[in-house]
């Protein structure tokens, strides 16, 4: 058994192994030579107090104690097991389909839009001619949405299940092994796709499918229970199990299983917009003013306030990003961020959004589960109409929406298609813009710097989370109402970011191992 041991370094002492081992060894009492290996097992920095500090979870085996290592994919050919339908090659998606190969189940892959490289065609026509494909977008396609945004492993989710297996998945099919180390682990916008591609060829190769530009159009139930699933209105496929992880921007499945008489519900969600500062200011800022230090990544943060009863906090922050069109019809407008691995780009941006919940709104009915998902649709088309009836984006300087002012000019914006100056008091409804300006003023005193001018907000952060939860059993994870359909990932409900619909999509096939009794 090893011994974990805490230790803190600078940031220039961090590939001093020989000086980490030595300060491992006065804090935990072990002699140098008992020591058989050791590794930095969890990374983290610490920027509360100047100098900055990085905190060390130090393991060391002594002699004889076996180290462990990472538990490698369960390759077995599946091309004559019982098969099981995925819909939707999101995280969630492609990790139930690993799953599914390491448990001896036979995963056929049905995904709306085109692969991970067929996709950049698209997202080029998003950003130079404004021209959004409905299926094959920043959301739709191989991987989904988190392909293309940043690939920002932290997650909350331990009690969901095994983040660990999820990240060594990750590192199996090409990421870097300091994502199992680093407390925010992130790989990058620009590895993603061969990390993903990796993961598509090893589940075809052992027997599995995935198919491209197959959308999923229809239902059929034989009494409460699944029976076959319609794709791209032509061709029914027979399944006794389906897994549903179409992702949270696939609204026309909301309306599909509505239509069909499967219960769906609204869902408390987010709504705002995402920021963008200077990447020096806010090194600067978090680092004490050791901004220019070589041995510090490009700086985060995280805020959050009470505002009029509800939250407003910072979503999906990417420092040294890029904000990025996510609209998936022509007619709205949706903004996202990502990063390349080096977070390298001089802007820094994050979503800042208000938590809303379904009684909130104005438009409140008890029983209309669309209630979330229709006052998001509006304030993402009203945003489109404000800005020219394209994919560029209404915009404003922070400190000018917060004192009502329209923006005469702007600082360069790393968002491609544009922006237009836009009041977004009058854009935004009213419960929105209200408790954004008062926790942007809140924020600059907790960021010293950060409420300035020089920063610009893009209008609107909108695909936080699914404004719809498909409700399922807790125990099987089936559908509250129909046998053998599984509602996972983001789109269903049950997830936030990459990590936890990998480990959703997991989650639902260890389901199906049970039912049949599979190991």
């Amino acid at each position: 058994m090893s011994t974990m041991v805490q230790i803190t370094a600078l940031p220039h002492e961090q590939d001093d192994h020989h000086l980490l081992l030595n300060r491992a060894i006065r804090k935990s009492n072990i002699r140098k030579d008992d020591i058989g290996d050791w590794r930095i097992r969890k990374r983290s920095i610490d920027a509360r107090k100047n100098p900055v500090r990085l905190n060390l979870q130090i393991e060391i085996w002594r002699n004889g104690e076996e180290k462990s290592a990472i538990t490698p994919f369960v390759y077995q050919n599946v091309s004559e097991a019982k098969k099981i339908a995925i819909v939707g090659a999101g995280p969630a998606g492609l990790y139930a389909a690993l799953r599914a190969v390491e448990a001896g189940l036979k995963p056929i892959v049905f995904e709306r839009g085109k692969d991970v490289r067929s996709r950049r065609h698209d997202l080029a026509k998003i950003n130079k001619e404004q021209i959004v494909n409905p299926e094959s977008n920043y959301c739709f396609g191989e991987g989904g949405a988190g392909t293309y945004s940043d690939g920002k492993l932290y997650t909350r989710s331990k009690k969901r299940g095994n983040v660990l297996k999820a990240l060594e998945w990750f590192v199996e099919f090409g990421a870097d092994p300091d994502i199992l180390v680093d407390a925010h682990p992130h790989i990058g916008t620009n590895k993603l796709p061969r990390i993903i591609t990796a993961m598509r060829e090893a589940i075809i190769k052992v027997g599995g499918e995935v198919h491209f530009n197959s959308k999923l159009t229809d239902l059929k139930l034989k009494e409460d229970s699944i029976e076959a699933i319609e794709i791209n209105a032509e061709k029914w496929h027979s399944f006794d199990d389906v897994i549903l992880a179409t992702g949270h921007s696939a609204r026309d499945i909301f309306h599909l299983l509505h239509d069909k008489k499967i219960k769906i519900e609204a869902k408390p969600f987010a709504l705002g917009v995402r920021i963008e500062h200077q990447q020096k200011l806010i090194d600067h800022i978090q680092y004490h003013g050791d901004d220019e230090n070589p041995y510090l990544p490009p700086a985060s943060y995280t805020l959050v306030e009470q505002v009029d009863g509800m939250g407003v906090y910072s979503f999906c922050m990417c420092p040294g990003g890029i904000i990025a069109p996510c609209a998936t019809q022509q007619e709205e407008v949706v903004t996202n961020g990502w990063s390349p691995s080096k977070r390298n780009n001089p802007y820094s941006n994050s979503g800042i959004v208000v938590s809303i919940e379904p009684a909130d709104l104005p438009n409140f009915k008890p029983n209309d589960p669309f209630v979330c998902l229709d006052f998001q649709k509006l304030v993402e088309k009203k945003c489109w109409e404000a800005a020219g009836r394209t994919q560029r984006v209404p915009a404003q300087r922070m400190k000018d929406f917060v004192e009502r002012k329209v923006s005469k000019d702007f600082p360069k914006t790393s968002y491609q298609p544009g922006i237009v100056s836009v009041d977004l008091n009058k854009v935004l409804p009213d419960l929105i813009a209200r408790r954004l300006r008062k926790a942007f003023m809140k924020f600059g005193k907790k960021l010293k710097g950060y409420y300035t001018n020089d920063a610009v907000l893009h209008a609107p952060e909108s695909r936080t989370s699914s404004p719809i939860l498909i409700p399922r059993n807790a125990e099987t994870l089936e559908h509250v109402e129909v046998k053998g359909l599984y509602p996972c990932g983001e789109g269903a409900g049950y997830a936030g970011g990459i990590v936890s619909a990998a480990i959703d999509g997991i989650n639902c096939v260890d389901a199906i191992v049970k039912k049949y009794e599979l190991r």
